[in-house]
């Protein structure tokens, strides 16, 4: 089985988390953290700080490690650094996603996440409490 190599944002401002829906692909309309693939050449910050320019148009700084996620998708095996993050500069705008949502502690449950993604929504709750 392929294994993608991923980078996720957790992006955290005053108890609530930045969520996004998928726009596109077989799992469009589901929610996840955005981010994308490391590119040859990149560290994991690197790609994500990219990622989150092309896809939200706002200036991110990782702020520190997360999780791992590993994660077997019937196509494909997922590899997922997520990273706790904040916004540096800008508004987010959606380039590429449906919709997107600050979520609070007890909003968290309201969305269809993606599987993967799914997996670190405890250690988010522990954090924003």
């Amino acid at each position: 089985m392929k294994t993608i190599h991923v980078v996720a944002a957790v992006i955290c401002h005053e108890g609530r988390v930045f969520a996004t829906q998928r726009g596109y692909g077989a799992y469009r309309g589901y929610w996840e953290f955005p981010g994308g693939k490391i590119e040859p050449g990149e560290t994991p910050e690197d790609a994500l700080v990219r990622e989150i320019r092309e896809e939200l148009a706002v200036r991110i700084a990782v702020d520190a490690p997360a999780c791992r996620v590993e994660y077997d998708y019937p196509e494909f095996h997922l590899s997922m650094q997520c990273f706790w993050c904040s916004i540096v500069s800008g508004q987010p705008k959606l380039l590429e996603h449906e919709a997107a949502r600050w979520l609070g502690r007890a909003q968290l449950d309201s969305v269809d996440w993606l599987p993967a993604d799914r997996i670190i929504l405890p250690e988010i709750q522990a954090r924003l409490d």
